[in-house]
C-alpha cells in the first residue's frame, strides 16, 4: 500500500506541478480552459467567457494598413469563427521570456492535433508590422493588471500564432499573443516577464432567442413608429439564403398582408459596417430580395405589393464598434409605401 501511495505522490509531481504553481493566485472566477493547460508558474491575471461571439482571426502575412477602414489587411482574409469565445490572460513573471511560453504553447497545441495557421515567427513581415501583432489600444476584460498591458510591452518580444482544430461537435480555434515586459512598470501593473492572452473559439450555432413579432404587433407599429424592424429572420454571415428557422416571422408578415389588402411595404435589408459599404450594399439588397421573394413563393402575396430596398449600415440603431451594437444592426425592416 506505502509502495502505491508512493507511486500517485510521484505521479501527481510529474504530471501536475510543472503546469501549476501552487503559490498562483487566479483572478477571481477564473480557470484554465479544459483543452489548454497553463504554463508553468504562471497566473491567471485576465479572464471572459461569452456564450457567442465573433472573432477575427488572422491567418497569413500583413499587405497594408487601411487608412479608410482603420484596419489592417492581410494577403488572405481572416477567418471568422462564431461560437463560444473565452479570453485567458496569463503572467509569467521572473526570468520566463515571451518565446519561451510561445514555443511551449505551440508545441502543446501541436501535439494535440492542432493545425497551425499562422506563427509570426516564421514571417519577415512580422518585424515591420509588430503594433499591430499586439492588441491594438485597451483591451475591455476583466483584469487585475492593466487593460494595455499588452499593448504597451515590448514591441521586439511579441510573438502571435493562431490554431485550428477540426471536431465533430465544431472546430476550435485558438489564438495566442505573447509579450515581454523587461522591468516591473507601475501604471501598467506589470511585472518582469511574459504576459499571454490565449482567445479559444469554440464554433457552434447561435440559439435562436428572440421572440417572433405577431402580425397584430407589427401593425401597430406600423402606426405608430412608420416601420416595423424584425429581427427573427436569420441569415449566416455574409449570406442571404434565409436559413429555416425564419419561417414563423415570415407568416406573421403574410398574415399581417392578408388582414390588410391594401397595405404595400417596402421590406429593406439592414447589415452592420464589417465588409465594407459596397459589399454590405449589395448584402442587404439580397437578403431584401429574399425576404419578398419568400413572401411570394411560399406565401401567396403579390410582388406588386413588395419592394426590395438594401440600406447596408446607413440606418444604424446601435453601435457598430461592438459585437452587441452589430447584431442590433442586422435586421429586416418594413416600410409601408403608396
Amino acid at each position: 500500500m506505502k509502495s502505491l501511495k508512493a507511486i500517485l505522490l510521484l505521479f501527481f509531481i510529474v504530471t501536475v506541478l510543472p503546469f501549476r504553481d501552487a503559490g498562483a493566485v487566479d483572478i477571481a472566477g477564473s480557470k484554465d480552459h479544459s483543452l489548454l493547460r497553463r504554463f508553468a508558474g504562471s497566473e491567471i491575471i485576465g479572464y471572459q467567457v461569452k456564450r457567442f461571439d465573433a472573432y477575427e482571426l488572422q491567418t497569413s502575412t500583413f499587405s497594408r494598413y487601411n487608412l479608410e477602414t482603420k484596419k489592417m489587411e492581410y494577403v488572405k482574409p481572416p477567418l471568422k469563427p462564431e461560437g463560444r469565445l473565452t479570453t485567458i490572460w496569463y503572467e509569467a513573471a521572473g526570468d520566463t521570456g515571451s518565446l519561451e511560453v510561445f514555443r511551449n504553447y505551440l508545441n502543446e497545441l501541436t501535439a494535440k492535433g492542432f493545425v497551425i495557421l499562422y506563427d509570426s515567427k516564421k514571417d519577415p513581415a512580422a518585424t515591420r508590422w509588430s503594433n499591430y501583432l499586439a492588441p491594438f489600444g485597451s483591451m475591455d476584460i476583466q483584469t487585475s493588471r492593466s487593460n494595455y498591458i499588452f499593448y504597451a510591452a515590448e514591441k521586439g518580444g511579441i510573438c502571435v500564432f493562431s490554431a485550428k482544430k477540426s471536431r465533430p461537435e465544431g472546430d476550435i480555434y485558438v489564438h495566442l499573443t505573447a509579450v515581454e515586459w523587461g522591468k516591473s512598470d507601475a501604471v501598467y501593473k506589470a511585472k518582469r516577464g511574459a504576459y499571454v492572452a490565449v482567445d479559444i473559439i469554440e464554433t457552434q450555432p447561435m440559439s435562436q432567442k428572440m421572440v417572433t413579432v405577431s402580425a397584430d404587433e407589427m401593425s401597430q407599429s406600423l402606426n405608430a413608429v412608420g416601420k416595423v424592424s424584425l429581427y427573427g429572420i436569420y441569415f449566416d454571415p455574409n449570406k442571404w439564403e434565409i436559413k429555416p428557422a425564419s419561417r414563423p416571422a415570415l407568416q406573421e408578415i403574410a398574415t399581417l398582408m392578408k388582414k390588410q389588402p391594401a397595405l404595400k411595404l417596402h421590406v429593406v435589408g439592414h447589415t452592420d459596417n464589417i465588409g465594407g459599404y459596397e459589399f454590405n450594399t449589395g448584402l442587404s439588397k439580397r437578403r431584401a430580395e429574399a425576404v419578398v421573394g419568400s413572401l411570394v413563393k411560399e406565401f401567396g402575396i403579390s410582388p406588386l405589393r413588395l419592394t426590395a430596398n438594401g440600406a447596408a449600415y446607413l440606418a444604424p440603431v446601435a453601435s457598430n464598434s461592438t459585437e452587441a451594437g452589430r447584431a442590433k444592426n442586422r435586421r429586416v425592416e418594413l416600410v409601408p409605401r403608396s
